[in-house]
């Protein structure tokens, strides 16, 4: 006679679960009978997973993955796609967001409203999501795709990020599962890479000639770069109408008289330049961002912040995708007006006009028209986003460089922040004050505007 087959320790999992379901009804209704529907139920909790919202889960991979982008960026040259630098971060948020957010119920996916995004996948009804899975593969493909060429030790160290934490993963939920939520991640990755594709980046360091004219930019000491990005302000914006209204008021027109506000607002620069304290040299030097993260230095910030408050992945995915959409369009806007004014650089006109031929600035200006301060204006929609989410008495200690040997840097507010970097700049002698304040002024406006055109609740 063939002795019977021993349950397996699955099927025995299932018929414990399924019997303590039948229990607890029959406890309810002795007379009613389970229907096949809470049959099927108890059977797919236990072959799938219980559906968990994304709020119950920690900030880890985010954190590590922001983490890691950072120190790509500070090790390798411009990624892949031109500029703005900042790009990648925002692309990759915009990914770790929406590979999360259908497992937050009151929050809704950007693809109706960020320019031209296409539709999202959809997650399988009924069935379980792991949401940190989901942001790890999300995040492990952006960071691929926009650093192909990146040093073997940064691929080998992506490599090993993102295979330990699927190795934590897979430990918290079964295999289909888990392979259900990678893949999820790295669809979403998928679609939102090719969309960024076409955004008009790779068309921002065209051939341009400068416009010949007096008081206009050109090439300075030492290197006389050629123009950096000049139809970087042509890219497509990622929330439509987030320019509105923030356009700032034209600078002093150029002129050569000691009485004049742009001979004044020049000369002060110089005047700064010759009585910089230790530690106005060294806010310059820390806004430099070079060697540094460039333009990833608001988002070192932005970690910080999160990592001071230790919210849940659903609030640091929003936070992190909001922070950087502003930046992306701030920067946008920023270039737009900088090449339709082409103002010159301090060092032009203080050797210039000024005569003092020798002058030079702390480090040489960057390779475009002064005006506005693009630092600024980056500066100042991370503050309006920033206050938007944090407060308006935020304090803050920015350790981006401690790495480097650098003082951390202290703030009372972001507004507060905004305005100091606005001074580097002008502590460097590569910006007027004006451009500096008009730039921050901008910044707040189109970081105003993504607060209010941008909804990430229903």
């Amino acid at each position: 006679m063939k002795a019977l087959k021993k349950p397996s320790a699955k099927k025995w999992i299932l018929f414990a679960g399924i019997s303590l379901f039948i229990f607890s009804a029959c406890q309810k209704q002795m007379d009613k009978p389970l229907t096949k529907d809470e049959i099927a139920n108890a059977k797919n909790n236990e072959i799938h997973g219980h559906p968990k919202q994304t709020n119950t889960y920690s900030s880890e991979a985010a954190f590590k993955w922001m983490d890691m982008q950072l120190h790509l960026s500070a090790t390798n040259a411009t990624p892949i796609g031109g500029v703005p630098p900042q790009r990648y971060y925002a692309y990759s948020a915009i990914a770790l967001y929406e590979s999360v957010v259908p497992g937050m119920p009151s929050y809704q996916s950007l693809s109706t409203q960020l320019t031209a995004m296409p539709s999202m996948p959809e997650t399988l009804p009924g069935l379980a999501y792991h949401w940190p899975t989901c942001a790890n593969a999300a995040m492990a493909a952006m960071s691929r795709n926009f650093f192909p060429n990146t040093s073997a030790a940064n691929k080998t160290s992506m490599d090993s990020l993102e295979n330990a934490l699927n190795s934590a993963y897979q430990n918290e939920v079964n295999n289909e599962e888990f392979q259900r939520s990678v893949q999820f991640g790295k669809a979403v990755a998928q679609l939102v890479f090719d969309w960024s594709k076409t955004d008009g980046a790779a068309n921002a360091n065209a051939p341009y000639t400068p416009p010949p004219g007096t008081g206009l930019w050109v090439p300075t000491p030492p290197a006389f770069l050629p123009a950096f990005g000049p139809h970087w302000g042509e890219n497509r914006l990622l929330v439509t109408g987030s320019l509105d209204g923030s356009a700032p008021i034209a600078p002093p027109s150029y002129s050569t008289d000691p009485s004049s506000d742009y001979y004044k607002m020049v000369k002060e620069v110089y005047d700064i330049s010759q009585m910089l304290t230790p530690e106005q040299t060294a806010l310059a030097l820390f806004y430099r961002d070079n060697p540094g993260y460039g333009g990833g230095h608001y988002i070192s910030i932005l970690r910080q912040v999160l990592q001071q408050e230790q919210p849940q992945l659903d609030f640091t995915a929003m936070a992190f995708a909001k922070a950087t959409i502003a930046i992306v369009d701030a920067g946008i806007g920023c270039f737009k007006i900088k090449y339709q004014y082409n103002q010159q650089r301090p060092i032009t006109y203080i050797r210039g006009v000024l005569g003092h031929t020798l002058w030079n600035s702390l480090f040489p200006a960057p390779n475009f028209p002064d005006f506005p301060s693009a630092h600024s204006v980056a500066a100042g929609s991370f503050s309006g986003v920033m206050t938007d989410l944090f407060g308006a008495n935020y304090h803050f200690t920015d350790h981006s460089y401690d790495y480097l040997g650098m003082s951390p840097q202290s703030y009372s507010s972001f507004d507060d922040l905004a305005l100091q970097i606005g001074k580097s700049r002008v502590y460097a002698g590569i910006h007027y004050t004006y451009s500096c304040v008009a730039g921050v002024g901008q910044g707040l406006k189109i970081g105003q505007n993504i607060n209010s055109k941008l909804k990430f609740k229903k």
